[in-house]
């Protein structure tokens, strides 16, 4: 008997808490803006009613208006929604001791155990659908599936409050007519790409000898044909195994030696900038930031220092790596690898010693645009939004040690023989 795993994700998260949180908002198309003040200020997200205008995540604030004059603009409340995530966490964890966040609004709940046979798990979906409405007072859509992938395909195929099953006896007439950018990391450059060959659908994309497409994409290849035939074997993550993690880093060496301060600032920048996203997504802050330094003449050092504050925010951590370097490194060879870490890690919700004479109010401006960054990304790409910082030298700066460095759910590529694969085609 397979594996029976859901894919939860709320609807319409940021802007269904802010309407849950002030029901005033709700006969209204609502949207999550990181500035509503300034015209220039763009969507985080939005509510049905906007949807049903035509306003889209990512647009600017003033071109929204355009579709939807009506419009009502919030700003974003992060610890209401990491309240509101961990709430719907604590009601998967009652059907699974495997609930895998991707995201503060998306998991994958392992219910193999719990249930007894596909039927059995949609049943449970809609147990867990209603309560998320009845308790949390927003929806999820839920996608069933053997596998996390198409799990994922299935919470996607029917929004607002539903559940969908994909499952090895309907997946063929369920996924395969979808277009193929609906599969799990198929982008908007693969799918552009993909439609060179007339790959267009996910069934095009599983009908593709594998050879052709690992020839195209390398390694990714076969992980796109694995996925799109139902083969993922990733395991959902048990839920005590996610959260001790005691460090965060990113490394590199450099693709052209660093020979001014600007330089490194700006390669420490993009390296801190991962490290804060990997930061926010383990929901932890760090105490310490460390940076290595290794020349072309094989001179290396490594030093910390204690930050000010407890923090996952990009410019912070970059600041203090920056005066490690400055006060540790004078020049004598152009730089060739450097790397970026954080230690000491504490939890978003652990408390913290606030001073009488700082104004908190900008930092935590500050973590909550990351945060909409971040979310932004995960929905669009990883260069989807940057920081003008980096198109000073597009070489370094546009570098993704973030995406390089994540580790996605594809037990097929990490694990799977020849012989663990075999069944669908």
């Amino acid at each position: 008997m397979g594996r029976r795993i859901l894919h939860a994700d709320f609807n319409s998260f940021y802007a269904s808490v802010a309407c849950f949180l002030d029901p005033a908002l709700r006969p209204h198309p609502v949207a999550v803006a990181g500035n509503p003040e300034a015209r220039h200020g763009i969507i985080l997200a939005k509510n049905e009613l906007a949807k049903k205008f035509g306003v889209k995540t990512g647009e600017a604030i003033w071109e929204a208006k355009q579709k939807c004059p009506l419009l009502v603009t919030v700003k974003p409340d992060f610890e209401s929604y990491q309240k509101f995530s961990a709430l719907g966490r604590a009601v998967y964890s009652e059907y699974s001791d495997r609930v895998e966040a991707f995201g503060l609004d998306e998991n994958w709940i392992d219910v193999t155990a719990s249930t007894s046979d596909m039927a059995d798990a949609h049943r449970l979906a809609q147990v867990i659908r209603n309560r998320i409405h009845e308790e949390l007072g927003i929806t999820v859509s839920i996608g069933v599936a053997d596998n996390k992938v198409f799990a994922k395909l299935g919470s996607d195929i029917k929004k607002p409050d539903a559940v969908t099953l994909v499952s090895p006896d309907n997946y063929q007439s369920v996924a395969w007519p979808l277009p193929a950018r609906e599969l799990l990391y198929v982008g908007r450059a693969t799918e552009a790409k993909l439609m060179k060959y007339g790959i267009v659908t996910i069934g095009d994309l599983a009908n593709t000898p594998e050879a052709f497409l690992r020839a195209q994409f390398g390694k990714c290849g076969t992980m796109l044909s694995a996925f799109a035939n139902g083969l993922d074997a990733s395991p959902v993550q048990h839920t005590v195994d996610q959260i001790p993690v005691k460090s965060v880093g990113n490394g590199l060496t450099t693709p052209r030696d660093l020979v001014n301060d600007e330089d490194v600032y700006l390669t420490i920048s993009m390296l801190a900038e991962s490290v804060a996203m990997r930061l926010r997504e383990h929901g932890v802050r760090a105490k310490t930031a460390h940076l290595s330094v290794r020349d072309s003449g094989l001179f290396s050092f490594i030093r910390q220092t204690k930050l000010d504050h407890p923090t996952n925010i990009t410019i912070e951590i970059s600041r203090a790596c920056m005066q490690l370097f400055r006060a540790n490194y004078t020049w004598q060879a152009p730089i060739r690898s450097l790397t970026v870490s954080c230690s000491d890690l504490i939890g978003v919700d652990n408390p913290m010693q606030l001073s009488l004479f700082d104004d908190e109010a900008p930092r935590r401006k500050a973590e909550a645009a990351e945060v909409a960054v971040d979310d932004i990304r995960r929905r669009f790409g990883y260069r989807a939004i940057g920081r003008a910082l980096f198109l000073k030298d597009r070489e370094i700066g546009l570098m993704a040690p973030k995406v390089d460095h994540t580790v996605h759910p594809v037990g097929y590529l990490q694990n799977a023989t020849m012989d663990s694969v075999v069944g669908r085609r």
